[in-house]
């Protein structure tokens, strides 16, 4: 589809298709043979279109800025191309090294330009690799240059991790001293002339293992006061009957180095946090900001993992409901309201593969899956994080078919009037 419709197709996207098996409801496309013939397919893309109003039959992402990070440590590291002098000089004695196994040593001047290029397009992955990323970053270029492997190691890239250790830690200091925020802000640690500040090694703030872009520098052009003055604009902007979708999600996207500032800086609480920025109250904006932190889209993500593993954990769940036990009582509960449903829609399907996961795991649920009738108060209190269900009566075991969910954080009711946990 991407060669046949290029480039109008040219981004990342998944299919989903009408599932006869569930009255037509759309089903994320694994297998072209689940496809019936003339079948009607949809297209669901991770990234915007400048035409698109982003309505609720295509998820529309907007694009990554391009001074934030897209992607994540890779599988396989890129070894970068260094200058023409180096590039020569490896081209030589990786010929030498393959005829006669002779290893090539480098001058001071070579050997810094390797390891500045390496340390530079490390930084463009994670700002803090780990020691296991330092490995394969020095694996890869004993693997591409093979000249440069050294005598009397097992692996023959060791002594070449140690020093691109101590190279990425220069570089970040010089990216600090330069204001790079996601670096400077663990600068300023305990030194001679600051023996009151934390030690250096202490409360680091750096980005965990999903995410990709942490703490932004602020957009070119822009300062704490324009954002700051756009963050007023997007609050007046919800609080409006009709809200202008398409701009409240470009100042979102412009703001978003500022709200990293609040979060890694700041540490507010939710209550304070949703003040400050309601549009996080909205779905479409909660999506938009996963998508932004780690340049993946969340929904298409879960769905498509989700209904391909779905048939198997029903089947485990039927397995394990046919034995002897209280978790194979609460299976066996679960399985029956189930069965007696009329409908059984893709979105039934998803919330028995997730309602059920616990249960079968033996864990306790209790405090995270909530319900209460709709007449009643909703009860957020002593609830640091749950899915609150309204349903009709709180006497069934679980209910397929909720009023509405909404998800509670520290009490606060963050979003409101999801329709399905599925």
């Amino acid at each position: 589809m991407k060669e046949k419709f290029k480039p109008r197709l040219d981004c990342d996207f998944t299919l989903q298709y009408e599932d006869p098996d569930f009255n037509g409801q759309l089903s994320v496309l694994m297998d072209i043979q689940e496809l019936s013939e003339k079948g009607t397919l949809k297209v669901v893309r991770s990234e915007s279109d400048a035409s698109s109003t982003g309505s609720s039959d295509t998820d529309i992402l907007p694009h990554v800025n391009l001074r934030q990070r897209q992607k994540n440590w890779p599988d396989c590291f890129p070894v970068p191309t260094f200058s023409y002098e180096v590039e020569h000089v490896l081209a030589q004695g990786n010929a030498a090294f393959e005829s006669s196994g002779t290893t090539l040593k480098l001058t001071r001047a070579q050997k810094h330009n390797i390891l500045e290029n390496m340390a530079e397009t490390m930084y463009n992955f994670k700002p803090y690799p780990h020691d296991k990323e330092v490995g394969m970053a020095a694996e890869a270029l004993i693997t591409a240059h093979p000249c440069l492997r050294e005598h009397g190691t097992k692996s023959g890239w060791y002594g070449w991790k140690v020093a691109l250790k101590f190279k990425m830690g220069n570089y970040r200091t010089k990216l600090a001293r330069s204001g790079c925020v996601e670096v400077s802000i663990n600068a300023g640690k305990r030194s001679q002339t600051n023996p009151e500040n934390d030690y250096p090694h202490s409360n680091i703030k750096r980005a965990r293992r999903a995410e990709v872009n942490y703490l932004p520098n602020f957009p070119r052009g822009e300062n704490q006061a324009t954002l700051e003055e756009m963050r007023v604009q997007i609050i007046q902007e919800t609080e409006k009957t009709e809200r202008d979708q398409i701009l409240i999600e470009k100042l979102m996207h412009t703001t978003f180095a500022l709200r990293r500032q609040h979060i890694v800086e700041g540490s507010p609480q939710v209550r304070e946090f949703l003040e400050n920025w309601p549009a996080l109250q909205m779905q479409s904006q909660v999506f938009a900001e996963f998508h932004r932190i780690t340049n993946v889209n969340p929904r298409n993500q879960f769905y498509c993992k989700l209904d391909r593993y779905t048939p198997k954990l029903v089947a485990l769940y039927r397995q394990k409901a046919s034995r002897t036990g209280k978790t194979a009582e609460a299976l066996r509960e679960i399985l029956k309201i189930y069965d007696l449903e009329e409908q059984h829609d893709v979105n039934m399907r998803r919330t028995l593969a997730l309602r059920a996961l616990p249960v079968y795991l033996r864990e306790d649920d209790t405090e995270f899956f909530k319900t209460c009738n709709g007449e009643d108060e909703l009860d957020t209190a002593e609830t640091p994080l749950a899915l609150l269900s309204v349903v009709p009566d709180t006497t069934g075991a679980i209910h397929f078919s909720p009023e509405s969910i909404s998800i509670v954080i520290e009490d606060e009711v963050v979003v409101s009037e999801l329709p399905m946990v599925g």
